[in-house]
């Protein structure tokens, strides 16, 4: 079958029948998905991604002018508050996906009594509010991919974890295993839940890699002591990868660890982070001072998990970024170039 394209078309006309065009060349039918967290460092990202490749996006926001109806006109802001009931409701019914990335900072301020109690209630409750409003719909979402951490794990040795490891200790562990068990909920109506575990994702332009780029250029770089704790990383176009992956393949539910093959240990990722940017990473972060200045905060980065991602290998993604050194290529071009050329 042929479909052409009428003349005179708006740019915004050009863009829906080039994606009409390409889903009547490829097959695929374009889903209707509803995203929380769709404006964050990730969810951005994520959305821009699935509404360029034809999907209808419907983004659950306290800030809907945020979104600008003039990148893509697949997606769409739905105001709500992550904690009411509403009329936001009303977008999950016959929704072919809902992806929940909802959740305050973890690291983005010292871990006071109130500060846990914000990150546990912006996962755990506004989880538990998502999925009672799926549950009430007629028509029921058949997926639900929901966020989870790395966290899960707690602090471990040099031993490799994947899916079937058992839960660790802490605040992160516990925070986890709460977060999880809402989402789960999910599949007491029939619907496919996976669990993304996910590890330090990487850009320049947000999470952690961002913080870590001034003390680099300033020369005055290094690694978080000991410098022999694992660092579990995932590159953000990966990590978008595993998510569109678990959209298409039913079979994948339960935990899945979003992180790379390749887990370093953090004098290494330092050590590889300066050489991208032509740094030196001499500075160590002494282990005692950062747990002084950030308190229990701190401990999430003085010790790490080395967790594999063995059931997307198994089930066969390809990560684009399967190295440490292929990611910071990726994120740093201008220093690869200038390295090559010399």
């Amino acid at each position: 079958m042929q479909l052409r394209q009428p003349i005179g078309l708006t740019p915004r006309a050009e863009q829906e029948f080039a994606i009409d065009y390409w889903h009547l060349w490829t097959g695929v039918s374009p889903m209707n998905i509803v995203v929380t967290g769709g404006t964050g460092f990730i969810g951005g990202s994520l959305c821009r991604s699935l509404a360029g490749e034809g999907h209808r996006v419907s983004i659950l926001t306290r800030r809907p002018r945020q979104i600008s109806r003039q990148a893509d006109v697949r997606l769409n802001s739905v105001p709500w508050n992550a904690q009411d009931t509403g009329p936001w409701e009303q977008v999950l019914e016959g929704a072919d996906a809902v992806i929940n990335l909802a959740g305050a900072p973890i690291a983005d301020a010292r871990w006071t009594d109130a500060r846990k109690q914000l990150i546990t209630d912006s996962r755990v409750l506004t989880t538990r509010l998502l999925v009672r409003a799926m549950s009430q719909r007629s028509s029921k979402p058949p997926t639900f991919i929901s966020a989870s951490g790395i966290g899960y794990y707690g602090a471990s040795d040099d031993r490799r974890l994947d899916e079937g490891a058992a839960r660790g200790q802490g605040f992160l562990a516990d925070l986890c295993l709460a977060w999880e068990a809402e989402a789960l909920r999910a599949a007491e109506f029939g619907t496919r839940v996976v669990l993304l575990r996910t590890g330090m994702v990487l850009e320049q332009d947000g999470g952690a890699l961002a913080k870590m780029l001034l003390p680099f250029k300033l020369y005055a770089g290094g690694p978080i002591m000991p410098g022999t704790q694992w660092v579990s990383w995932i590159h953000r176009r990966d990590h978008i990868g595993l998510i569109q992956w678990a959209l298409d393949n039913h079979g994948i539910s339960g935990p899945l660890n979003a992180v790379a093959p390749e887990a370093v240990k953090m004098r290494d990722f330092c050590l590889k982070l300066g050489r991208a940017l032509h740094r030196p990473s001499w500075f160590p972060v002494p282990e005692f001072l950062l747990k002084l200045a950030l308190g229990e905060l701190g401990s999430l980065m003085t010790t790490g998990q080395r967790v594999t991602p063995r059931k997307a290998l198994e089930a066969g993604y390809v990560f684009h970024h399967a190295t440490l050194d292929s990611a910071l290529q990726a994120i740093f071009p201008e220093t690869a170039v200038s390295r090559r050329a010399a």
